[in-house]
Protein backbone atom coordinates (compact mmCIF):
# COMPACT_ATOMS: atom_id res chain seq x y z
CA UNK A 1 0.00 0.00 0.00
CA UNK A 2 2.69 2.47 0.60
CA UNK A 3 4.71 2.15 -2.54
CA UNK A 4 1.06 2.16 -4.29
CA UNK A 5 0.29 5.70 -2.68
CA UNK A 6 3.71 7.16 -3.35
CA UNK A 7 3.82 6.03 -6.85
CA UNK A 8 0.56 7.51 -7.67
CA UNK A 9 0.63 10.74 -5.16
CA UNK A 10 1.98 13.80 -6.98
CA UNK A 11 4.87 15.23 -5.70
CA UNK A 12 5.34 18.92 -5.31
CA UNK A 13 7.23 19.37 -8.62
CA UNK A 14 4.35 17.99 -10.48
CA UNK A 15 1.88 19.79 -8.89
CA UNK A 16 4.65 22.85 -9.93
CA UNK A 17 4.57 21.63 -13.03
CA UNK A 18 4.41 25.21 -15.14
CA UNK A 19 1.08 24.44 -16.72
CA UNK A 20 0.32 28.39 -16.48
CA UNK A 21 -2.25 27.51 -13.43
CA UNK A 22 -2.29 29.58 -10.68
CA UNK A 23 -2.50 27.50 -7.34
CA UNK A 24 -2.71 28.52 -4.05
CA UNK A 25 -0.79 25.62 -1.47
CA UNK A 26 -2.99 24.93 1.90
CA UNK A 27 -1.28 23.47 4.94
CA UNK A 28 -3.37 21.78 7.35
CA UNK A 29 -2.50 20.20 10.86
CA UNK A 30 -3.90 20.15 14.02
CA UNK A 31 -2.88 19.59 17.63
CA UNK A 32 -3.84 18.91 21.26
CA UNK A 33 -2.97 19.11 24.56
CA UNK A 34 -5.74 17.51 25.94
CA UNK A 35 -8.25 20.28 25.67
CA UNK A 36 -8.94 22.16 23.61
CA UNK A 37 -7.44 21.23 19.32
CA UNK A 38 -6.14 23.78 17.91
CA UNK A 39 -5.74 24.01 14.31
CA UNK A 40 -3.24 25.60 11.80
CA UNK A 41 -3.82 26.35 8.58
CA UNK A 42 -1.68 28.46 5.99
CA UNK A 43 -2.37 29.73 2.77
CA UNK A 44 0.31 30.46 0.28
CA UNK A 45 -0.33 32.72 -2.82
CA UNK A 46 1.39 31.55 -6.25
CA UNK A 47 3.59 34.78 -5.68
CA UNK A 48 4.35 33.49 -2.34
CA UNK A 49 2.78 35.90 0.05
CA UNK A 50 1.48 33.61 3.56
CA UNK A 51 -1.63 34.07 5.54
CA UNK A 52 -1.59 32.03 8.50
CA UNK A 53 -5.16 30.96 10.39
CA UNK A 54 -5.22 29.61 13.75
CA UNK A 55 -7.82 28.40 16.06
CA UNK A 56 -9.57 26.57 19.25
CA UNK A 57 -12.40 24.31 18.78
CA UNK A 58 -14.28 25.27 21.34
CA UNK A 59 -15.87 21.20 22.01
CA UNK A 60 -14.83 17.80 22.42
CA UNK A 61 -14.05 16.30 19.26
CA UNK A 62 -11.50 13.43 18.22
CA UNK A 63 -8.33 13.33 16.06
CA UNK A 64 -9.56 12.73 12.31
CA UNK A 65 -12.55 15.31 13.48
CA UNK A 66 -10.06 17.92 14.30
CA UNK A 67 -7.71 16.63 11.17
CA UNK A 68 -11.17 17.33 9.28
CA UNK A 69 -11.88 20.88 10.98
CA UNK A 70 -8.82 21.58 9.88
CA UNK A 71 -8.86 20.41 6.27
CA UNK A 72 -12.41 21.77 6.21
CA UNK A 73 -11.51 25.52 7.44
CA UNK A 74 -8.50 25.63 5.01
CA UNK A 75 -11.31 25.26 2.04
CA UNK A 76 -13.37 27.56 3.08
CA UNK A 77 -10.67 30.11 3.62
CA UNK A 78 -9.18 30.09 0.07
CA UNK A 79 -13.00 29.98 -1.33
CA UNK A 80 -13.40 33.00 0.72
CA UNK A 81 -10.27 34.57 -1.30
CA UNK A 82 -12.05 33.58 -4.06
CA UNK A 83 -9.28 30.94 -5.17
CA UNK A 84 -9.87 29.01 -7.82
CA UNK A 85 -7.34 26.24 -8.19
CA UNK A 86 -5.65 24.46 -4.75
CA UNK A 87 -2.96 22.27 -3.38
CA UNK A 88 -4.07 20.95 -0.34
CA UNK A 89 -1.18 19.23 1.85
CA UNK A 90 -1.37 17.79 5.42
CA UNK A 91 -0.20 14.92 7.18
CA UNK A 92 -3.33 12.82 8.08
CA UNK A 93 -3.11 10.08 5.45
CA UNK A 94 -6.74 9.07 6.83
CA UNK A 95 -8.14 12.47 5.25
CA UNK A 96 -6.23 12.84 2.12
CA UNK A 97 -6.97 9.04 1.39
CA UNK A 98 -10.68 9.89 1.90
CA UNK A 99 -10.69 12.95 0.01
CA UNK A 100 -8.99 11.35 -2.96
CA UNK A 101 -11.10 8.11 -3.23
CA UNK A 102 -8.75 5.88 -1.70
CA UNK A 103 -10.22 4.62 1.41
CA UNK A 104 -13.85 5.03 2.31
CA UNK A 105 -15.14 6.65 5.46
CA UNK A 106 -16.98 4.18 7.61
CA UNK A 107 -18.35 5.99 10.79
CA UNK A 108 -21.15 8.18 10.53
CA UNK A 109 -19.77 11.05 11.50
CA UNK A 110 -16.34 11.03 9.18
CA UNK A 111 -19.26 10.27 5.81
CA UNK A 112 -20.41 13.54 7.13
CA UNK A 113 -17.05 15.22 6.98
CA UNK A 114 -16.58 13.36 3.80
CA UNK A 115 -19.56 14.53 2.10
CA UNK A 116 -18.94 18.30 3.31
CA UNK A 117 -15.30 18.02 2.36
CA UNK A 118 -16.70 16.79 -1.37
CA UNK A 119 -18.98 19.47 -1.58
CA UNK A 120 -17.08 22.18 -0.82
CA UNK A 121 -14.25 20.72 -3.47
CA UNK A 122 -16.59 20.79 -6.15
CA UNK A 123 -16.79 24.60 -5.42
CA UNK A 124 -12.96 25.12 -6.96
CA UNK A 125 -11.69 24.42 -10.83
CA UNK A 126 -9.02 21.94 -9.25
CA UNK A 127 -8.19 20.55 -5.95
CA UNK A 128 -5.06 18.22 -5.39
CA UNK A 129 -4.68 16.65 -1.91
CA UNK A 130 -0.74 15.68 -1.02
CA UNK A 131 -0.37 13.77 2.24
CA UNK A 132 3.22 15.04 3.71
CA UNK A 133 5.45 13.54 6.56
CA UNK A 134 4.77 15.27 9.72
CA UNK A 135 8.27 16.54 9.79
CA UNK A 136 7.51 18.35 6.21
CA UNK A 137 4.49 19.81 7.88
CA UNK A 138 6.15 21.41 10.76
CA UNK A 139 4.51 24.77 9.88
CA UNK A 140 1.25 24.66 10.11
CA UNK A 141 2.24 21.95 13.16
CA UNK A 142 3.65 25.08 14.95
CA UNK A 143 0.56 27.47 14.71
CA UNK A 144 -1.88 23.71 15.78
CA UNK A 145 0.32 23.71 18.82
CA UNK A 146 0.58 27.26 19.69
CA UNK A 147 -3.60 27.33 19.20
CA UNK A 148 -3.64 24.17 21.29
CA UNK A 149 -1.82 25.53 24.10
CA UNK A 150 -3.28 28.97 23.66
CA UNK A 151 0.00 30.76 22.83
CA UNK A 152 -0.42 33.82 20.41
CA UNK A 153 1.25 33.97 17.06
CA UNK A 154 2.19 37.17 15.80
CA UNK A 155 5.01 37.70 12.58
CA UNK A 156 7.97 37.55 14.69
CA UNK A 157 7.31 33.71 15.88
CA UNK A 158 9.23 31.60 14.25
CA UNK A 159 7.09 29.05 12.10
Amino acid sequence: LANFIAEFTPSQDEVDKGDGVQRWVINVDDSSTLYPWGIGVILKSPEGDKLKYVAHLQYQTTNNEAEYETFLKGLELAKSLGVESVVVQGDSQLIINQVNGMCEAKEDRMKKYLSKAKRLVKRFKEAIFVQLLKEENMEADVLAKAASAGGAIDDHDQV
